[in-house]
C-alpha cells in the first residue's frame, strides 16, 4: 500500500514539475536576465543527471535479455537448446589456474593435461548489437604445457529423446580468436554400454561458425540412447584469448530421400 501511493506521489511531482519546466520555456525569450542566468543553472545541473539515467538505460535495454533463449532454427528444427553458461549469471563468474576437470557451472567441464596451470576463464557479458545470447565464456591462455584443452558441454535428457538415426545434430557457435586456432567439435552419444564418437572441424575464418553430425550412417542404436554431450576441443592454444559468444545445439529430421 505504501509503495503505490509513492508511485502516485512520483507521478503528481513529475507531472508539476514537467510543467513547470514548459512555463519556464514558454517565458524564457521574455524573462529577465538575471532570472534566466538562474533557469539555466537549474537546469544544466537536471540535464546532467537526466543523461546520467539516459545513458544507463540505453546501455543496459540494449544488452540481449539475460535468460534469453532467442536463437536462429533451421526450418524442421524439432529440438534446439542454449546451454545455461550462455542464457545466466554464474554465481562465481570467474575463475584463474583452472585445474584439470573443473565444473565450471553444471553441465560445463573444463579439461586439460597442463602440469602447470595458467588458463584463466570468465563469464562476460555480452554488449554487441549483433550478440543474441546474454552472456559469453571467455578463456585466456598463457604458457600451456599441455596436449589439450576441451570444454565439455553436457546436453540435456531431451536431446536424446526421440532421437533417431536420421537425425541430423547441428552444432551453432560465435568466436572470436585474438589469434587463429584450430577447433573440433565431438559429438558423444552413448547408448547402452557403448558411446558413438563423430569428430568434425570446424571452419576458420568465420565468428559464426556451423557444423552438422550426421547419424545416418554410425552404429547407433536408437532404442538405447541414454546420454550426448560434446567436447569442444582447442588445439595449440597458447597465448590466445578464446570467446564463445554464443553455442546453440539444434536437431532436425533429415528430409525423406
Amino acid at each position: 500500500m505504501v509503495g503505490k501511493v509513492a508511485g502516485v506521489l512520483d507521478r503528481l511531482l513529475q507531472k508539476r514539475s514537467v510543467r513547470r519546466w514548459e512555463e519556464m520555456a514558454e517565458a524564457a525569450p521574455s524573462v529577465d536576465a538575471d532570472v534566466l542566468r538562474g533557469w539555466r543553472s537549474r537546469a544544466r545541473a537536471m540535464r546532467r543527471q537526466l543523461d546520467r539515467v539516459i545513458h544507463q538505460a540505453e546501455h543496459r535495454l540494449a544488452l540481449p535479455l539475460i535468460g534469453s533463449n532467442a536463437m536462429r532454427k533451421p526450418l524442421g528444427t524439432d529440438w534446439a537448446w542454449r546451454p545455461d553458461l550462455w542464457r545466466g549469471p554464474m554465481p562465481v563468474p570467474g575463475h584463474a589456474s583452472v585445474p584439470n576437470r573443473m565444473q565450471f557451472c553444471e553441465g560445463a567441464t573444463v579439461f586439460h593435461d597442463c602440469r602447470v596451470s595458467e588458463l584463466t576463464v570468465r563469464q562476460i557479458r555480452n554488449e554487441r548489437e549483433t550478440d543474441v545470447a546474454p552472456f559469453g565464456f571467455r578463456m585466456d591462455v598463457f604458457r600451456f604445457d599441455g596436449s589439450f584443452l576441451s570444454l565439455v558441454i553436457d546436453l540435456p535428457e531431451e536431446a536424446a529423446q526421440g532421437l533417431r538415426l536420421r537425425h541430423l545434430v547441428r552444432l551453432d557457435v560465435i568466436v572470436e580468436l585474438e589469434k587463429p586456432l584450430e577447433i573440433f567439435a565431438r559429438l558423444n552419444v552413448k547408448h547402452g554400454p557403448n558411446t558413438e564418437q563423430i569428430v568434425l572441424e570446424m571452419p576458420l575464418g568465420a565468428e559464426e561458425v556451423m557444423v552438422e553430425f550426421d547419424l545416418t550412417y554410425t552404429k547407433i542404436n536408437e532404442k538405447r540412447i541414454e546420454k550426448l554431450w560434446i567436447d569442444l576441443i582447442f588445439e595449440g592454444p597458447e597465448m590466445n584469448q578464446i570467446i564463445l559468444r554464443d553455442v546453440t545445439v539444434s536437431r532436425r529430421p533429415r528430409a525423406d530421400l
